[in-house]
């Protein structure tokens, strides 16, 4: 397959996964890189970036995002950062329920390493708060991939709890307690307890008693959660992550072979991947069991 012909099967849905042409762009992987780059730098702007999403059936960028994520392309860095900062309402049309499944890993994929531009939407007050909590879920999944200590992200963290994190929107402050929890960072409770009092913390997103249990727990206990939570891994197999999405699954048993579905129960079979066809369980969301526990925390785990 061409590569124009690669990209021309990626640009509108069709109702199944382009297992063929993913497969061809993962053969061409060196060719086929910049048109994929190209895809990121035209939804990076606004204006090219509503004129796609028009119509409603554009999601090259969704293909483009996942495949530069497992080549760990460096150059998709900043454009993902230019896209995480457009206005809500584009982003939740464009990306839908991959703002908060799949932009934190991507960004952890490609930044190298390199925080600034991640720490640059997570301090922003006018950013999608989803987009926003993808990044800090991407500095959790750098850690727990090795590629950043402990340490420092938790440095940063209390940095934020300082002053860095300015305004006062409850998602953000809650997607930091949790990060925070799951980072096993017992020397921010004080921080964490002050963000709760002055009223920052959501407790149906996570509640204090559920932070102090988890920190009980211990660490080990907590970084070997980090490390095998299927949520927060740097992304290795676009077939893998994209292919189970809901909105393929009817065409879905006629392109794939059994290797490529999800085994992971926590998996959530609802996710339609670029578009929300139905009200859904996200895994930032309260859980459905009534725990009053977030869904990542609680039946998602």
């Amino acid at each position: 397959m061409e590569i124009d012909e690669i990209i021309e099967q990626f640009e509108c849905f069709n109702g199944k996964f382009e297992l063929e042409a993913v497969e061809a762009a993962i053969a061409r992987k060196d060719e086929v890189i910049p048109e994929l780059l190209l895809v990121l730098e035209e939804i990076a702007d606004p204006e090219l970036a509503a004129g796609l999403d028009a119509d409603g059936e554009y999601m090259a960028h969704l293909y483009a995002m996942y495949l530069l994520a497992q080549f760990r392309e460096t150059r998709a860095y900043p454009l993902m950062v230019r896209i995480a900062l457009l206005p809500s309402d584009l982003l939740e049309s464009l990306f839908g329920d991959s703002i908060s499944e799949g932009l934190g890993p991507a960004l952890a994929s490609v930044c190298d390493g390199n925080l600034e531009g991640i720490q640059s939407i997570i301090e922003s007050p006018t950013a999608f708060e989803w987009s926003r909590s993808a990044a800090l879920g991407a500095l959790a999944t750098l850690v727990g991939a090795g590629i950043k200590s402990r340490e420092e992200i938790l440095s940063y963290f209390a940095e934020l709890f300082h002053g860095k994190l300015t305004d006062k929107n409850d998602v953000v402050w809650s997607e930091l307690v949790a990060y925070s929890t799951d980072l096993f960072a017992p020397e921010l409770l004080g921080e964490i307890e002050k963000a709760y009092e002055d009223g920052l913390v959501d407790p149906g997103f996570i509640g204090l008693r559920e932070v102090r249990n988890d920190l009980a727990k211990g660490k080990d206990w907590a970084m070997e959660r980090l490390a095998t939570n299927p949520h927060g891994q740097l992304i290795t197999d676009t077939v893998k992550e994209m292919s189970w999405w809901d909105s393929f699954k009817e065409k879905k048993q006629d392109t794939l072979t059994p290797s490529h579905e999800p085994n992971n129960s926590q998996w959530n079979d609802s996710y339609s991947g670029f578009k929300r066809t139905a009200p859904k369980v996200g895994r930032n969301d309260p859980c459905s069991c009534a725990s009053g526990k977030k869904y990542k925390k609680c039946c998602g785990q």
